[in-house]
């Protein structure tokens, strides 16, 4: 038995018999932290001989990947007991409140559901989890350095103009994306890192079926070294078809973004969506500009995300757009609208 495989069989047995969510989170840093059992592989790998390399590499990424699920079943196991605990306390057999009309009888209680774009984003999120992401989280509030400067966005691009993004009184503004996330976690870490950022991103846009000022997004950054387009390639198009299907085409043509060279729009074609065989627009991404990291290195006054060594990948992902793709909804303003006759759909 290879020295993974027996990695694998003690990280899952540990796993499995942690008793709690402490005893859990231990197991997870003792093997997928930092320093863990299964991160140092990634760090001998530059030791062993070139024909060795992609055997244990491959065995490697089975190995993570095995665990990382392990953790979550165990993870979701905690929060069920956890939900069923809660759940014990109610008598169920109690019948609803009473009307606030002075009716002296009693009303039903309607079964509420999850925001469709609730549903988007906790979907997301799942599947990004599942390949190591953690969550990273922002101000919504921001400045024009981490908005614009530290992401190689020059002073005339357009989405500085005030006819673009909202400006506070103060100079500051609301951000336009949560790129920002990613500039801040690399401020207070080094690398490596993997992370999402999930959250809300306005700008001064004409409401309309399509465009919304405030709108939802999920932006991932990876960073290591050696981190390549087909990092980025294998990463998006799991993504895509573990949300669309697994007959889900993805395609990535060439793009301009300020922060990432090369940069790349992924379009999908799934026969399980409406549209068919036509390709959609979904996301945008690339790999992370040297500027980036340079703008990041000043900021924290050291050499931590040195372009010579590190690269990375980036990519933004609209959880309005999505959802309207994959629930089939024509006008994004259905969202905000609180229409119960909208909202029952997805209960």
């Amino acid at each position: 038995m290879h020295p993974l495989e027996q990695l694998r069989d003690d990280a899952l047995r540990e796993i499995e018999s942690a008793r709690d969510e402490q005893a859990l989170e231990a197991a997870r840093v003792k093997y997928l932290g930092r320093s863990g059992s299964v991160s140092s592989w990634g760090e001998q790998m530059k030791t062993l001989a070139k024909e060795e390399k992609p055997i244990v590499g491959k065995l490697l990424n089975e190995v993570r990947n095995a665990v990382t699920a392990a953790v979550e079943t165990r993870a979701q196991q905690f929060r069920s007991q956890k939900e069923a605990g809660a759940l014990g306390k109610i008598d169920i057999s109690l019948p609803g409140a009473a009307g606030s009309t002075g009716y002296s009888g009693y009303l039903p209680l309607e079964r509420g559901s999850l925001h469709p774009l609730t549903q988007m984003l906790e979907r997301s999120i799942e599947i990004f989890r599942r390949m190591g992401f953690a969550l990273a989280d922002g101000p919504d509030i921001e400045d024009d350095w981490h908005c614009f400067d530290a992401l190689n966005t020059p002073p005339e691009h357009p989405a500085r103009n005030e006819q673009d993004t909202f400006y506070l009184p103060d100079g500051r503004l609301l951000r336009t994306h949560t790129s920002t996330v990613q500039i801040r976690t690399m401020q207070s870490a080094p690398p490596p890192i993997r992370v999402i950022a999930p959250g809300a991103a306005y700008r001064r846009d004409e409401v309309d079926a399509t465009h919304s000022a405030q709108f939802h997004q999920i932006e991932g950054l990876y960073v290591d070294e050696n981190v390549s387009v087909a990092d980025l390639k294998g990463t998006l198009e799991f993504f895509m078809r573990e949300l669309f299907g697994a007959d889900t085409a993805v395609q990535f043509r060439p793009h301009y973004f300020p922060f990432t060279e090369p940069s790349l729009e992924v379009y999908v074609k799934s026969k399980a969506l409406k549209k068919g065989e036509q390709w959609i627009e979904v996301a945008g991404s690339g790999i992370v500009h040297p500027a980036v990291f340079e703008a990041v290195n000043k900021a924290r006054g050291d050499k931590a995300y040195d372009p010579e060594k590190w690269t990375g990948f980036a990519f933004g992902l609209g959880m309005d757009r999505l959802a309207m793709i994959l629930f089939d909804i024509p006008d994004i303003r259905l969202f905000a609208q609180n229409d119960l006759r909208f909202l029952r759909q997805f209960a």
